[in-house]
């Protein structure tokens, strides 16, 4: 111990046996940066701080210092920081925390841990945290439940604004108050039930039917709700793994090119030879926040006249708009002569697809654009609102057509009127296989009149819930799985 930490004396005391480790760990990424952030949480923390700062007082809680950082063996000095102490239990481990910012180079950094690390002792462990330890003590100390910790994981990897929304939810905790209200519901009609299991030879028949009704009735309207839930859910997973977005059309009507203009970089090749595109091209992009997926494919014509690699490609193009989410349909406007093979299958698209016609080339357009859609509307049978005219040379309506699929996206991902939400596979298992079931379970006996099982079930849908917010015995198993793909540091 230096000079200056054996002279504090506001350090008694704080070096103490403790079974809990001290861990520490860089919570950025090393590589050259402005700052790197090294954080050290638990009950050895301040006796870090103090070895690496020489410090003769403690630490204002939550305020900011720049302080000197030298290496408590060497006396060397390290780098100049920025420092700030969380008092226990308001910091993000609900422990005594200490971040350090320091300069981002790797020497710098690794001077620091490598500073820090040999504090360890065998009375007073001090070592390199594991991956998602941090958020595990924090769940550990009640500082955050299962949702928002797994939120917060969604917030880390979260790659465009609608996912950001998504994860935003779970991470502050409004999953965890809509969770609390449904097993706040489930109690109290497991409480209405035992009492007919207690006091049934005292109650009037028409009274147990009136408290089987309301329970039955809350029972359905929570089904109800949760579907619902998990339906949002679903549908917001699209925006975490991308809106598939499949361009379909004739050879040479400017596929690439939307798909260029969309990316706003050259993703495909661009020729005036029809049949370019021969297979499908992929490109990930970032549309106003929205994630998507977007699928060039083959120009669809007959296939007779089409050689053998064409063809094949054309297959795969009808195939993949098929599994598509929405279906971008180019159409010249130059060249509207629509082969019977396209018109087709437009035809069988339209019946369970979002289909948005682009009449591309509009600068070339030689008759009034609204009678050219009231023509192809009634062609192709589609509604006028879903065609949209652009010129790829002068950039008309390409902003209308972002807006357009902006508006296609919210309605596939049900987030017109409610923000999207984040829902794990293993939150939609549980309230599969726990939750609704137990629910139907209860229905199931409660028609049979065994109110006792029927009870029972309402017991594993709230046990369902516990294992969600990790607010139940045995959750251990699920820990792991939860904190598995957290960064270290984290």
């Amino acid at each position: 111990m230096s000079r200056c930490g054996r002279d504090a004396s506001w350090l008694r005391g704080i070096r103490h046996s403790s079974h809990l480790s001290t861990i520490y760990a860089l919570s950025t990424h090393m590589s050259r940066a402005a700052i790197g952030v090294i954080r050290v949480s638990g009950p050895q923390s301040l006796y870090v701080l103090s070895q690496l700062t020489r410090a003769r007082s403690p630490p204002r809680p939550r305020y900011a210092a720049v302080k000197k950082l030298y290496s408590p063996q060497s006396q060397q000095l390290l780098d100049e920081a920025l420092v700030l102490f969380f008092e226990n239990p308001k910091s993000y481990t609900a422990e005594d925390l200490v971040e350090l910012h320091v300069h981002g180079g790797t020497a710098v950094i690794q001077a620091v841990l490598k500073a820090i690390g040999a504090l360890h002792t065998a009375e007073s462990p001090i070592r390199y945290a594991e991956a998602g330890e941090f958020s595990r003590r924090a769940f550990s100390n009640g500082r955050f439940d299962l949702t928002e910790i797994e939120g917060i994981r969604e917030l880390i990897d979260a790659e465009t604004e609608s996912a950001r929304v998504a994860a935003v939810n779970s991470a502050t905790g409004s999953n965890k108050l809509l969770f609390h209200e449904w097993r706040e519901r489930l109690v109290n009609d497991v409480g209405m039930l035992t009492a007919i299991i207690d006091f049934a030879e005292d109650t009037e028949i028409e009274d147990i039917e009136k408290i089987y009704s309301k329970v039955n009735e809350d029972i359905t309207k929570l089904e109800s709700e949760i579907e619902t839930y998990l339906a949002r859910g679903e549908r917001s997973e699209l925006l975490l793994k991308g809106i598939k977005v499949i361009l379909l059309g004739p050879p040479n009507a400017g596929k690439s090119s939307i798909l260029n203009k969309l990316a706003r970089t050259e993703a495909a090749i661009v020729s005036d030879i029809a049949g370019t595109t021969r297979d499908v091209i992929n490109v990930p992009l970032n549309i106003k926040g929205y994630k998507v997926v977007v699928g060039d494919t083959a120009g669809i014509r007959d296939t007779s006249k089409a050689d053998k690699i064409e063809a094949e490609g054309i297959k795969r193009a009808k195939d993949l708009s098929e599994k598509g989410d929405l279906v971008l349909v180019i159409l010249p406007v130059d060249d509207l002569e629509l082969d019977a093979e396209l018109k087709q299958h437009i035809d069988e698209l339209r019946s369970n697809k979002d289909v948005v016609v682009v009449l591309n080339k509009c600068d070339l357009l030689q008759e009034p654009e609204s009678e050219l859609i009231k023509r192809l509307s009634s062609e192709l049978k589609l509604d006028p609102e879903s065609f949209i005219a652009v010129s790829c040379l002068t950039e008309l309506g390409l902003e209308e057509l972002s807006e357009s699929l902006v508006q296609k996206f919210k309605q596939i991902s049900l987030t017109e009127n409610n923000d999207p939400i984040v829902v794990t596979s293993r939150v939609r298992d549980i309230l599969l296989y726990d939750v609704l079931f137990g629910m139907s379970e209860f229905k199931k006996f409660k028609d049979l009149d065994d109110v006792v099982i029927a009870t029972d079930s309402l017991q594993q849908s709230i046990e369902g819930i516990g294992k969600i917010t990790g607010e139940t015995v045995g959750v251990e198993e699920v820990l792991g799985v939860v904190f598995s793909n957290f960064c270290v540091g984290k």
